[in-house]
């Protein structure tokens, strides 16, 4: 593939890099599991320590952040999009 067709050509990050993932939503049962699943179908398994939650101090919401190594940009955008499509995702960060 020529630069001029490579996505990750025109990215200021270099591939393959760690890269944070922040998802917010309601704080509801199976929130965390289903941004894992979805975050692990791009991403592949995802080590324990890789996802980190934390409730908002209201206890409504709660934030899920995942590290992964992102190896293109298409992968990157590939995993917004599907946490955007998802009614339960609130922001994605």
């Amino acid at each position: 593939m020529n630069a001029a067709n490579d996505p990750d050509s025109d990215s200021l990050l270099q591939f393959p890099c760690s890269f944070p993932i922040k998802v917010m939503g309601r704080h509801e049962p199976g929130f965390a599991a289903l941004v894992v699943e979805l975050v692990g179908r791009h991403a592949g398994p995802l080590a324990e320590d890789s996802v980190r939650s934390r409730a908002s101090s209201n206890g409504h919401y709660l934030s899920v952040t995942i590290t992964i190594t992102a190896r293109s940009r298409t992968q990157l955008d590939d995993i917004y999009r599907d946490l955007s499509a998802t009614p339960q995702v609130l922001f994605v960060l």
